[in-house]
């Protein structure tokens, strides 16, 4: 993708972004009319579907060759990873959205022939923009993140992971995950697949595994943390694929072989 080009891509996508957020927070407190998608807690609002129709609009009127990945269905549908695609959450973390109204956010990543390039995470709530063009660095806000330590240790990590890693469940012996968590430092959770990336890229946290997201949970995630040496694979150590849902292990790249070696003692 020309520099150039990019960077005028990378405005427009950040003053929407923030456009976006402006308008959720005015009317975040109005009747949400809320709707549940494949189960009773896949969470959807009104402002889920109003958000990425904001951003499907600015899109096709600036750029009406792009394509677009969206959580709610405005966008298209593509089957190839040619020319340019944004990918959209425009509400991650839709139930702490309903239910505590923070730690949320809006994920817009934007890809190139398959490439990521430009990457923006907006914690609405607490006002801080994670962003990143590729190769020029990642940040928050306008503090450039640092390069992620090549010598973490596990003993000394915190993990983001959710609660079904320690049940029953169909891709992994939940007793190799109970060891898994006496090994690490401590485990979180966070309820948003965007921010838990963005907060391994920050080092806040060291990893984070989930059994099953959709591309647009973590596209613009994902971009952001390779930018400063993070790496992501699915829980076999395959490559991320853009257009499918799959497995997620994103981590510090001194841990990610470590971690992956542990879940695959215990795949089913």
């Amino acid at each position: 993708m020309d520099l150039r080009h990019r960077d005028t891509i990378y405005q427009n996508a950040k003053a929407w972004v923030y456009e976006a957020g402006k308008i959720i927070k005015e009317q975040m407190n109005n009747p949400l009319n809320i709707e549940t998608k494949s189960d009773a807690n896949d969470l959807v609002t009104i402002l889920d579907k109003q958000t990425e129709k904001y951003f499907v609009e600015k899109i096709k009127d600036k750029y009406p060759d792009h394509q677009i990945i969206g959580e709610e269905g405005y966008g298209d549908q593509p089957k190839e990873l040619d020319g340019t695609i944004w990918v959209i959450d425009p509400i991650d973390g839709t139930m702490n959205f309903v239910h505590q109204k923070k730690f949320f956010a809006i994920s817009v990543g934007i890809l190139h022939n398959g490439v990521g390039e430009i990457g923006l995470i907006y914690d609405v709530m607490n006002d801080i923009l994670y962003h990143v063009k590729r190769g020029e660095g990642a940040f928050r806000d306008n503090q450039q993140l640092a390069n992620l330590s090549k010598d973490k240790q596990l003993s000394e990590s915190i993990i983001g992971m959710n609660y079904f890693w320690l049940c029953e469940n169909r891709l992994v012996d939940y007793r190799v995950m109970q060891d898994f968590i006496r090994t690490i430092r401590g485990a979180r959770t966070y309820g948003s697949a965007a921010l838990e990336l963005a907060f391994i890229a920050e080092g806040t946290l060291d990893g984070y595994l989930s059994m099953r997201l959709s591309p647009w949970d973590v596209a613009a995630g994902i971009i952001l943390l390779q930018e400063v040496g993070g790496v992501v694979s699915d829980v076999d150590g395959n490559k991320w694929d853009p257009l499918n849902k799959s497995s997620i292990v994103a981590s510090n790249a001194a841990l990610h072989k470590t971690i992956l070696e542990i879940i695959k003692k215990g795949r089913k």
